[in-house]
Order: C-alpha cells, then structure tokens, then sequence
C-alpha cells in the first residue's frame, strides 16, 4: 500500500544513515536544497524523526533530476532519500522499477550478536563503522549457517539442513530444491511417514565409497554437508544458478532457480571456491587445479581442465575472482600460524597470515605470480571472491584482503571457536581487526553481503 507520511516510510529506513553521501556528498546539500545545518541534524541519528523544516526545505525538483542524484547513492542512502518524503520515494520507486539503479555497492559483513534476538542480524558498513539491525523472516536467523552470499543473496542452512536464499535487504527469502535431492543424500522416515533422520553417502565421482553410509539428524548433516554456496546470474536463459561446494569430498552440485531438485556434477572433487562468466563456471580446487564447467548447451553440462598448478601443501584454501581487468585471479591462503591438534584442554586456532595470488588470462592460458594488487582490493571468505577497484570504493583500503573465516571446522564441531577475520596489508601482512559495536557472535560465522534492491522471479527457470 502507498505510504502515507514520512515517518511511515522511516519503518523501512531505521537501519540507514546518511554519513556517506557517495560521489556527490560534496555537492548533494545544495541540490537537495539542505543547509549544511539541517544536513547535519538529518544525519546526526537514524532513528530520529524527519522535521517538518527538513521536509519543507525540499525544492520541487524534477523526478529526472532527482532520479539523477539518487543513482549516485548506495543503497542505505537511497532508501534514506526515498523517505524524506512522498516526491522523493516517487523518484527513488520509479530508478528501481525502471532497472536505472545500477550503482556498484560496497560489500558490508552481515553478523548476529546474542542481544539482538533469534531473529535479527547486524549488518556492518565498512565507511561508517557503525551496524544497522536488521529484523528478518523465519527461521530464526540465529539458528541458521550461512554458507554463502553471491550478488545481494544470503544462502542459509537451517535447522532442517535445507538451504534458502535469503536477501537481507529486501527480506525476500526463496526455498531451495530440498536436501533429499542431493545426490548422496536420502531420507529416513519414521513409522509414521514424517522425516526422520538423513543417509549420506560417502562416495564420490572419482571414488567408492570405503565405509557405511553415515545417519544424522535434521540439524546435524549441515554440519557435514554443506561447505560452501553461490548465486550466479545467467544472462543466457535470465535465470539464476544456485551451486553448492558439498561432502563427500568437496564435490559440486547446482540447481536453477525453480528447479525441484539438485544437479550432481561428477567426477571431480576437492572444490574450494568458484565463479561464473560467459556461461562458464570456473572452480579451484585445493590442489590448485582450475576447472571449467560449460552451461550453455543447457543441462548437458561440460567440464574441462584449464590449468593445474603445484600442489598446496600448507594450510589454507584457494580462491578464484574475476579481476576487473578481465583476468582471473586464483588465490592462495595461508594459514602458518595454527594448531589444529592442541594438548587437551587447549584451544584449535588457525590465522591468516598471508596470502600469494596468481593471475591469470584464460584466453590465453598464461598463470604469472603477483606481489600485490596495487589500487585494488579483494573480500574473501564465504561470499562469492571479489576484486573490486579502490578508486570506485573511496572507504576501503587498496592493496588489502578483507577477509572472513571459511575454515571446514566450523561446520564441523567448532561452532563457538573464534574467528579468522580480518584485513591483511598485502604489502607486509600486518593485519588490523574489526571492532564492532555489539559482541560479535562466532556462530553463524560472519559473512560478506553486497547490498542489493532487486528482487529475484523465484518460478524462473529461464530454459
């Protein structure tokens, strides 16, 4: 229903501030008809009320002017603007619904903290250093794993272990194909037909399985299941494409959004991160060996091997992000400062002390090491690897690796362990920690989101 006042339309922006006013805060104030005052008063706090005298200082200004400066705004600003009053929300509805708002967003770490409540989550924007509390549909975000986040979408396990996509912003949340139809994964009922217990298999594409099939309970083959997830826009059928890192073995799984059931992609194993242009998906695995699974034939889905490089034999893990130059970079983690076997009684803990990165250009083949990344900056971790430019993101670091921890132990006993996470100077690895405003909870483990308004067609199959 239309909004009829202002503060109505405040409900919806209580977790924003105005702090950073994107390309043009500079020049925003006089255009808006703001004085540097008022200005100020409106972004000293988020929950205050908007003032008659702030409203009434708006000029008239055309809905093309305005949508013209509210494409420069993030979407914590936007969703500001738009309630300032009713021309401005008109301006601000028509950018979105018109597809005009396409302002690239600077990735905020979504956490839960024990004082917001079971169903509630922070969400912590690196300009400002401050968190916004964010009220979200059921189950209970709390009791929930996050086991990933691709283009504004949060992909959930719950306490069922089936998986949900979920966008923080919107609260739009979409039910995955269930668990069941995963290729080693059955259902045990009870005698009374309800779901019961899971089977999982142990074998993979490349391998028999050596043992029995291991029974867990609803809330606990999440724990050994799930790894990591990815939503990939395909602009060749308009849909979207869900793929799941799983065990046995870090194997690979993908479903369309509005498929009934997951799609087993053998033989390889061993996954640790991926990623998706031009119909292709490119996955690493630990052993620095990249893949490239072809999808643009349809569900007749092709693999083959692009490189493979030494193998990795520390600690760490292997990412794969597409660098805005065009190329590929495929990362390595290093964790040289752990103990994963402690005397008892003493902690597990393992801490990025490093990372090396390799780029590479597909076209032609060619894998070179690289001692830093100059004006740009990665985000790793959970989320879908990002390289982003430090020049279109004036609030982050370059030459940094903001990074949260993907460790497989916390999906697997060690909940509560503390967290790897961090930003590491990749010039001399020195690393500075997050200080957050509310204590920080280790499970679900922090993850990064990217902000994003749109909203996604959950019958889509686009094929």
């Amino acid at each position: 229903r239309p909004c009829s006042t202002p503060m109505e339309l405040c409900s919806v922006a209580s977790i924003i501030s105005l702090r950073s006013l994107a390309i043009q805060r500079k020049y925003l104030p006089k255009l808006l008809g703001f004085t540097s005052s008022s200005l100020k008063k409106f972004c000293k706090d988020v929950h205050q009320p908007l003032t008659e005298t702030i409203v009434g200082t708006s000029p008239e200004l055309p809905q093309d002017i305005l949508m013209d400066i509210f494409s420069t705004l993030e979407i914590p600003d936007l969703i500001r603007a738009g309630a300032v009053c009713p021309s401005w929300h008109s301006a601000c509805t028509s950018l979105l619904s018109l597809g005009l708002y396409k302002l690239a967003q600077t990735p905020c770490l979504l956490y839960t903290s024990e004082s917001a409540g079971d169903s509630s989550a922070y969400l912590y924007s690196l300009s400002e250093k401050r968190s916004y509390k964010l009220t979200l549909p059921e189950p209970p975000i709390r009791t929930r794993c996050f086991i990933g986040s691709s283009h504004g979408w949060l992909v959930t396990a719950d306490e069922r272990s089936e998986m949900h996509l979920l966008n923080p912003i919107t609260s739009q949340q979409i039910a995955l194909p269930s668990v069941i139809t995963i290729e080693q994964v059955k259902p045990i009922f009870d005698e009374y037909n309800t779901l019961h217990k899971y089977e999982l298999s142990w074998y993979t594409g490349m391998r028999v399985g050596n043992s029995s099939p291991s029974i867990f309970a609803l809330d606990k083959l999440r724990d050994q299941l799930h790894y990591k997830a990815f939503v990939f826009p395909d602009a060749s059928t308009g849909s979207y494409i869900v793929v799941l890192i799983h065990n046995p073995m870090h194997q690979l799984s993908f479903a369309r959004i509005g498929d009934d059931k997951w799609t087993w992609l053998p033989p390889h194993e061993g996954y640790d991160d991926c990623t998706y242009k031009d119909g292709l998906l490119y996955a690493v695995t630990g052993t620095g060996e990249l893949h490239a699974f072809d999808f643009s034939s349809g569900h007749a889905v092709t693999v083959e091997m692009i490189i493979r490089m030494r193998n990795m034999y520390d600690c760490g893990y292997m990412y794969i992000v597409q660098a805005p130059w065009g190329d590929l970079l495929l990362i390595w983690r290093m964790c040289e400062d752990h103990d994963l076997e402690p005397e008892p009684g003493a902690p597990v803990f393992w801490n990025t002390t490093r990372f090396k990165i390799y780029e590479f250009d597909p076209s032609g083949s060619k894998l070179k090491e690289i001692n830093r990344l100059r004006d740009h900056l990665l985000f790793l971790g959970h989320n879908q690897s990002l390289c982003l430019s430090a020049d279109e993101y004036p609030s982050l670091k370059a030459n940094r690796a903001y990074f949260t921890d993907d460790s497989f132990l916390w999906t697997t006993g060690l909940k509560n362990n503390h967290r790897d996470m961090g930003i590491l100077n990749l010039d001399d690895n020195s690393k500075e920690e997050f200080v957050f405003p509310q204590l920080c909870s280790n499970f679900p483990a922090p993850i990064w989101v990217t902000p994003d308004l749109r909203k996604m067609n959950a019958a889509s199959r686009g094929d």
